[in-house]
């Protein structure tokens, strides 16, 4: 088992990407590359509100987990169900209700990614990798059919957790609904190459994550790939009904 160790670090910086959130900032896109790919008129006030706009933080939840990992390669995979919990003075914690398949996955990737968040959580930073004019360049991309507006990303640095990729927002209040891209830094020499897919909901008013899922291509080892799941029992002190 141990040669799939390079896997690990490749999902873990995947998955403890940091809620990405606007806030009240100026864009540094100017030019044609703004509107690119959509009218303009359309999509240049999405990119300003979501650049402007300053949603209630998440300070508090309680939610149930579920995640699962695989490496076909080496027919190794794992599940495991985890109650977390984030209290109002940046404490994290979790407890593992069931767990199943590999223990190696099951310790170095998902507890692994949990003990993260927990550090995580213990900086009271979220903003470091947050989608914001402090991090990210931001342009307007198009407009689909289903009312949502998918603007480009890029990195204003390279630094491990970040990504370029697409940031999905509604039409009407370019609320993100999605994140999709890849690392702009590859974890290691092992992990070429990390794309991921974060989705996101209104929960009591607040916006958070409800699934993660990310593709990890490792030199030797193939691909790998983690999920996770979120199902919220109370966000801000607000118990939500199921």
């Amino acid at each position: 088992m141990g040669r799939v160790r390079p896997v690990v670090t490749g999902l873990l910086l995947a998955a403890w990407l940091a809620h990405p959130s606007a806030s009240p900032g100026r864009s540094r896109a100017t030019g044609p590359e703004r509107s690119r790919g959509a009218d303009a008129s359309a999509v240049e006030p999405v990119v300003k509100r979501f650049l402007t706009r300053a949603d209630e933080p998440l300070t508090q939840f309680r939610a149930a987990r579920h995640l699962e990992a695989q490496n076909d390669k080496f027919n190794k995979d794992a599940s495991m169900d985890v109650v977390t919990e984030l209290f109002p003075d940046g404490r994290f914690t979790y407890t593992i209700t069931r767990e199943t398949g590999s223990e190696y996955i099951r310790k170095r990737v998902m507890r692994g990614l949990l003990d993260n968040e927990k550090e995580m959580a213990a900086t009271k930073d979220p903003s470091r990798f947050a989608v914001t004019p402090r991090n990210y360049d931001v342009v307007g991309g198009e407009l689909t059919d289903e009312g949502i507006v998918k603007l480009l990303a890029k990195p204003r640095r390279k630094d491990a957790g970040l990504i370029e990729g697409a940031v999905f927002v509604t039409s009407a209040d370019a609320d993100i609904v999605r994140v999709e891209g890849r690392l702009v830094k590859s974890p290691s020499f092992w992990t070429t190459r990390v794309d991921l897919v974060k989705r996101y909901a209104r929960v009591a008013g607040v916006r958070v994550p409800i699934r993660l899922d990310t593709t990890a291509h490792v030199r030797f080892a193939g691909t790998s790939t983690m999920s996770m799941t979120y199902n919220y029992e109370m966000v801000n002190g607000i118990a939500v009904s199921q």
